[in-house]
């Protein structure tokens, strides 16, 4: 009984010390830009740009998987300082994104 006890003990600290090393190793820098678009789009949620929600083109505009604006319900002020922040803010691989109005 004691052996199992100890046995778990030292395999929980092996497996804990293995994942926190693996979360130091593989560590990935998330991209801020994604917060900052999806919180000045309208929140609608409606997909009328072909994507699953607000998040969802938020996250098209910053990888780079659409170049042209697409978001109807969004109104003109937020649209241009969304796109500007875009060009002028660059990533975590140093690159800037340029969207079509």
């Amino acid at each position: 009984m004691l052996s199992a006890i100890v046995m778990m003990i030292v395999l929980g600290s092996l497996l804990g010390a293995g994942l926190g090393i693996a979360a130091k190793v593989f560590h990935v820098e998330p991209d801020t830009r994604v917060d900052y678009v999806t919180s000045h789009l309208p929140g609608y949620n409606c997909g009328g740009c072909g994507y699953p929600g607000c998040s969802g083109f938020a996250d098209a505009l910053v990888s780079g998987d659409t170049s042209s604006w697409q978001c109807k319900p969004c109104k003109p002020d937020a649209k241009a300082e969304i796109i500007e922040y875009l060009a002028t803010t660059p990533g975590p691989d140093g690159q800037t994104i340029k969207v079509k109005g």
